[in-house]
């Protein structure tokens, strides 16, 4: 597969981030192993700047948020957040997401990310909860092992299509 082709199948493992894709593609473009390609791209990731580090984590959609509602989330975090249900959201427990994303994004000025694929809507209210007691710190490098799991998670999806 060529630089091109590559970037064109992998732009979307990271959520409207495909420079990760085009930095890994000289050399993973020949790779035939995921897990060698998701180490590859956690790498890049995890070697960025701060700043483009953060741009990422606020790249990702709010959970059970209004672009949600409106059709306005990609096919992956639409399909992600489907299987955990946050599709079919009571009217109390969308408002409670709101007010979770609100304070979330207030304290620490990004979204709150998590792999919700197996969870379910207690789960992942709990941890939207849990995850606000962090500080700052903790939450940034948090969200970042998160998008790195949804990255690995995209990865194997587009395996098991083949």
């Amino acid at each position: 597969m060529d630089t091109h082709d590559f970037i064109a199948r992998f732009a979307g493992i990271y959520e409207h981030s495909p420079w990760v894709a085009e930095r890994v593609a000289p050399i993973a473009e020949q790779l035939d192993d995921t897990a060698q390609l998701a180490a590859l791209m956690v790498d890049c990731v995890d070697n960025a700047d701060t700043e483009k580090q953060l741009a990422l984590i606020r790249a990702h959609p709010d959970l059970a948020g209004k672009a949600q509602l409106a059709g306005e989330l990609t096919a992956d975090s639409t399909a992600e957040q489907s299987s955990a249900g946050l599709d079919q959201c009571s009217k109390v427990e969308y408002e409670r997401f709101q007010a979770l994303n609100e304070a979330y994004k207030e304290k620490f000025g990004f979204p709150f990310v998590m792999a919700v694929r197996g969870s379910s809507r207690a789960e992942i209210l709990d941890a939207f909860s849990a995850r606000l007691q962090n500080d700052y710190d903790l939450e940034f490098e948090t969200a970042l092992a998160e998008i790195h799991q949804i990255a690995r998670l995209r990865l194997a999806a587009m395996e098991s299509d083949e």
